[in-house]
């Protein structure tokens, strides 16, 4: 597997119509993503003194978090409306490879910060609200 660039991984948002249509949220400088899973032990007297989990239980999720620089584009104006108004809104992350997920997210945390003679930056994190889907 090859080497990928970080810029080319990429969150957009959706802009609410049906078919949904991404834009790039701009001024991003970094983006992770967290995949989490909750185990569900099945240990018993006859696991032999191993801990067994049970395949596909427990509750799934996806956590996103973004921060950059402040440009006041359609889509971060998008993401500070959901974050006030508590909203849940559909996202797509995308990868150099071409690999894209899609969700609905919730804007769990939204912060701004400016120094002085500085630009203005934010950062923000997601949580996933419902199935990923790999694309």
């Amino acid at each position: 597997m090859a080497a990928e660039k970080g810029s080319a991984f990429l969150l957009k948002i959706g802009d609410g119509a049906d078919p949904i249509d991404y834009s790039v949220i701009a001024g991003l400088r970094t983006t992770q993503m967290s995949i989490n899973g909750e185990a569900v032990n099945i240990t018993t007297k006859d696991s032999g003194g191993w801990r067994e989990l049970l395949s596909r239980a427990g509750v799934r999720s996806v956590s996103v978090s973004a921060a950059g620089i402040f440009t006041g584009s359609d889509a971060e104006l998008r993401i500070k409306n959901h974050a006030l108004a508590g909203e849940i809104d559909d996202y797509e992350l995308s990868f150099e490879s071409g690999e894209r997920m899609r969700g609905k997210f919730l804007i769990s945390r939204l912060d701004y910060a400016g120094d002085y003679n500085g630009e203005r930056s934010f950062t923000f994190n997601l949580e996933s609200s419902g199935p990923i889907i790999n694309l």
